[in-house]
């Protein structure tokens, strides 16, 4: 049995922050931690869609959470605009519990002498810097926060493992987010801190919609693959983030059950 966000003698919601709120597997992540009890606060470059996830979680039917979500336009890239995130959330929410670093570019598959460093950096500066930089102020937050401790999930995706065809920056940064999941979470030990990766395979949704179409494989062919429900993956995010700090998924794999990941390359 697992901890429940809040138990019989504190009703205080716990507090996460999702990145990429606005859609996709964002907002699953949101919707699944609001109905668990979570407070969530929603974090994204376009302030439109954060207000419409907002405006989900407050109709939703059988909401449990006590406390509307937080809606905080931001790109995670700019470390001034980070820095001013995480101090609205020490003033207005007074702790962090969770960080999903889930916001995430991708690219047109390219060969990489078709790449211009102008969009490496684009992909770069969101995927890593900005997991990067939101990690740091969680960790810095919940290193300071009493009681001290607090889980941080790291969106790496299958290609943290095997890349597509053309995939150069987006592949890189999956990669080293792997890296970053495994120092944070030996860096957090002492401070009850928690750190895990989930690994995603063909969720639905907006950057994805091309897989059902056709995208390249690894011999050539352009060829269709099966997608999984975003929702599937919030669902597995409300999981390991409802463990107590004492277990931690470091990695956690979810993927369309026959995609053509196994084997891949």
């Amino acid at each position: 049995m697992t901890d429940t966000p809040s138990s019989p003698a504190d009703t205080t919601p716990k507090t996460a922050l999702i990145t990429g709120a606005g859609t996709g597997i964002g907002r699953a992540t949101a919707i699944a931690l609001h109905e668990a009890g979570w407070r969530v606060i929603l974090v994204g470059r376009r302030k439109a869609r954060l207000a419409e996830v907002a405006d989900i979680l407050a109709s939703a039917d059988h909401q449990q959470s006590s406390q509307a979500p937080l809606t905080h336009p931001c790109d995670v890239a700019d470390d001034a605009a980070v820095d001013q995130l995480f101090a609205r959330i020490e003033t207005e929410c007074g702790r962090l519990d969770l960080l999903f670093n889930n916001a995430g570019l991708g690219l047109t598959s390219a060969t990489i002498d078709e790449i211009a460093p102008a969009d490496w950096r684009a992909i770069v500066d969101v995927n890593l810097t900005g997991a990067f930089l939101c990690a740091r102020g969680a960790f810095a937050l919940m290193r300071r926060q009493s009681p001290q401790g607090g889980r941080i999930i790291n969106n790496g995706s299958v290609s943290a493992h095997v890349p597509r065809p053309g995939s150069a920056p987006y592949t890189a940064t999956k990669h080293a987010m792997t890296g970053l999941t495994k120092t944070i979470s030996l860096d957090g030990r002492q401070f009850d801190i928690a750190c895990g990766q989930i690994d995603v395979g063909n969720a639905a949704t907006e950057i994805t919609m091309q897989i059902e179409k056709g995208v390249p494989q690894a011999d050539g062919r352009i060829a269709a693959e099966p997608v999984i429900d975003a929702r599937i993956v919030g669902d597995a995010v409300a999981h390991m983030a409802n463990l107590p700090l004492s277990a931690n998924v470091q990695f956690m794999t979810v993927m369309a059950s026959s995609m053509p990941l196994i084997g891949r390359g």
